[in-house]
């Protein structure tokens, strides 16, 4: 009679290290995905940030002073409404060696205003979207003054112009 001990061992070793393989390759996928996860949260929340705060006629002290001289229908509070945060893959960037994201805000007011002003409070939306991006990966440190472009461990993020519907 044959000992078929060392058989069963050895079996369930390469069962045990053909899942420690699949599951090695999973965690791989996941973790993109929970970063895709992160930042579309982020963006919500620095577009909504951005919204808020445009919407209350909140601004820095510069950016108050140039409104009042051009843009003075910004200066009042109003109502803007965002309807949708979408984001698209770009592809490769081969300067930063990472996957690029695009962002896009679709937003609508009922105010009427010019097309500059919808740009300035556009503006406003992507730059507290790109804002919150570099605060939840931790990488004010690597981008510049405006948020533009936020990095993350395999993707760096742009938005796009507001699209008012």
């Amino acid at each position: 009679m044959m000992d078929n001990k060392a058989q069963i061992s050895a079996e369930f070793l390469f069962l045990f290290g053909i899942l420690i393989l699949i599951v090695m390759l999973s965690i791989i996928f996941i973790a993109e995905e929970q970063e895709l996860n992160i930042a579309m949260a982020a963006a919500r929340s620095g577009a909504v940030e951005g919204v808020s705060t445009s919407s209350a006629a909140i601004y820095p002290a510069d950016t108050y002073r140039d409104y009042s001289n051009s843009k003075t229908s910004l200066l009042y509070p109003y109502s803007v409404e965002i309807i949708n945060v979408s984001y698209t893959e770009l592809g490769h960037d081969v300067s930063y060696d990472k996957k690029k994201i695009q962002f896009r805000v679709y937003a609508r007011t009922s105010a009427r205003f010019d097309n500059e002003e919808l740009i300035s409070i556009g503006d406003r939306i992507n730059y507290n979207l790109r804002k919150s991006l570099a605060i939840s990966f931790n990488s004010t440190d690597s981008t510049n003054k405006l948020y533009n472009p936020v990095f993350s461990s395999h993707y760096v993020y742009t938005t796009a112009n507001v699209k008012w519907v």
